[in-house]
């Protein structure tokens, strides 16, 4: 293992210590576990909170979308791990301003047993919470079973427009129902070209030959749609679109913005030869592409390889997706 680390136990705690001494304008750390990042100034008083979490090694989801516009807090586990539902009270504790909090995550089974008990933690602090789950990746099931989906970088769009939200006001039933909104419009796909390395585990999560890739493999490493030798560039990307399009078909005068995501060794070159494809299809159908995205959002540690994301705007979510938002990883506005 050739990692930049001290010891593998310290390897997240020194993350976020680092994280947050890098910027003190955005970020602080709450509590005693060392395991919530919150803003650096609270929200205002009478403001909807909005939580997320999930393992480290994603950066810079979870904790790097902590900021005016987007999350009040979030609770980070070890890497690929969930954190405990006693982080997750804390994270939501942190995020109330007297108006509710709303969980908003990805569809993990123990992200999910773990929020379902902080809540249950919170009502003793008499805090009302909702849960909106992030499911659009495309590979994970078919349409017919999409509760089982798995969240991935579709929590990108959905922090923004629900912070956006949040911050212009709305209630808690208002920005759950946005939030929820814009989870059903979102799809995602990724394609692996290489493996990483989780620090306690000391070796790669899974093997994969240098001449191969693997389509629709998941950010924890989780099992594809098929494996086989590297394609071209513009045949990668083809696939994808036609996966994406399948699940969630595009078409004359629809406005989407689309996500060209680095699974963290990805170069931004190799993004911009894949968006070509992806604007060809999209305006090739008739579509108009909105603040589109190109770069590190939502990571698997050091993997190579990419994600697509589609979500489709009406004139609602393209006011939230175009409104004010700042943390340390994007600004809007």
């Amino acid at each position: 293992m050739k990692k930049i680390l001290n010891t593998p136990a310290d390897y997240v705690d020194e993350m976020l210590d680092g994280l947050v001494a890098a910027y003190p304008e955005f970020y602080r750390l709450h509590g005693d576990s060392h395991r919530v990042v919150a803003r650096a100034q609270a929200g205002r008083a009478g403001k909807v909170g909005i939580v997320s979490g999930g393992g480290s090694g994603h950066l810079p989801i979870f904790t790097g979308y902590v900021g005016t516009g987007l999350l009040d807090a979030c609770a980070i586990g070890d890497v690929f791990a969930s954190p405990s539902s006693e982080q997750m009270a804390d994270a939501i504790r942190a995020a109330d301003q007297g108006a509710g909090v709303l969980r908003l995550y990805g569809n993990y089974g123990g992200d999910v047993m773990n929020f379902d008990m902080a809540g249950d933690l919170v009502e003793f602090d008499d805090i009302r919470c909702t849960t909106v789950l992030l499911a659009d990746d495309v590979a994970s099931a078919a349409p017919e079973e999409r509760e089982k989906r798995r969240g991935v970088a579709g929590m990108v769009y959905a922090f923004k427009i629900a912070g956006a939200a949040a911050e212009a006001g709305q209630d808690l039933d208002a920005v759950t129902r946005v939030a929820q909104k814009a989870a059903d419009a979102v799809r995602s796909v990724g394609a692996a070209l290489s493996s990483c390395t989780v620090p306690q585990a000391g070796r790669p999560t899974f093997d994969i030959a240098e001449d191969e890739m693997e389509m629709g493999m998941g950010i924890h490493g989780e099992p594809g749609v098929w494996r086989n030798k590297l394609r071209p560039a513009d045949a990668i990307a083809g696939e994808m679109m036609d996966r994406l399009l399948a699940d969630m078909p595009v078409g004359q005068g629809d406005r989407v913005s689309v996500l060209v995501n680095s699974l963290g060794a990805t170069p931004p070159e190799e993004l911009y030869i894949l968006y070509r494809v992806v604007k060809a299809r999209l305006e090739g159908a008739g579509a108009s592409i909105v603040m589109p995205l190109v770069g590190r959002y939502a990571t698997s540690m050091e993997m190579a390889g990419v994600s697509f994301t589609l979500l489709k705007l009406d004139e609602e979510l393209e006011g939230l997706l175009r409104a004010p938002c700042d943390c340390a990883f994007w600004r809007v506005g």
